[in-house]
């Protein structure tokens, strides 16, 4: 399983490398829990490389909403958790999307799948792991966004347990 997922990481990593994009940089809270049941809070640190060139095209020409991106990255935590994952993301003008005109305001839905250690933080019952995020983020006079994001990593129930953790991001975008 693990080296199938690392031959299409390749592969989709070979294929962006040479492509425009952007660079994420985040600071967030791992395990964050709105109950209080949180037991292994930690301060999580993300990198991703989002490409903009297009996967596929699943929706009509003039709506770019349906325009599968790929990205790859890696999250660490301050408990030296850490998770390697690549994917898929759509990225839309929210003011585009709602009244046709654009604004500053980007939606930014994600899913993705990678290889998780546990190091001393939370086990999460696997070492393959699927994260799902979505994320808001407004565009600054240079072109760079801040956003916050909100994300949710699990196993899927491939392994014994799957307690799953939430992560709460902070983020800065570099376009290039």
């Amino acid at each position: 399983m693990i080296k199938i997922f690392s031959f299409i990481a390749f592969v989709l990593i070979s294929n962006v490398a040479v492509s425009k994009g952007t660079n994420v940089f985040g600071i967030g809270i791992y395990d964050v829990k709105f109950d209080g049941s949180e037991k292994n809070q930690a301060t999580d640190f993300r990198y991703e490389y989002r490409s903009d060139k297009t996967l596929f095209d699943i929706g009509p020409e003039e709506d770019n909403f349906f325009f599968l991106k790929p990205f790859f990255g890696f999250e660490y935590t301050n408990d030296s958790a850490s998770y390697i994952l690549t994917g898929i993301y759509i990225e839309d003008n929210l003011g585009e999307l709602f009244e046709g005109n654009e604004n500053k305001l980007f939606f930014t839905p994600s899913f993705g799948a990678g290889i998780y250690n546990d190091g001393s933080g939370k086990k999460l019952g696997n070492d393959l792991q699927f994260r799902t995020s979505l994320e808001i983020s407004y565009q600054l006079e240079n072109k760079n966004r801040i956003g916050i994001s909100f994300s949710h990593i699990s196993n899927a129930n491939l392994g014994d347990k799957n307690p799953g953790v939430e992560i709460i991001s902070f983020s800065y975008h570099i376009p290039y």
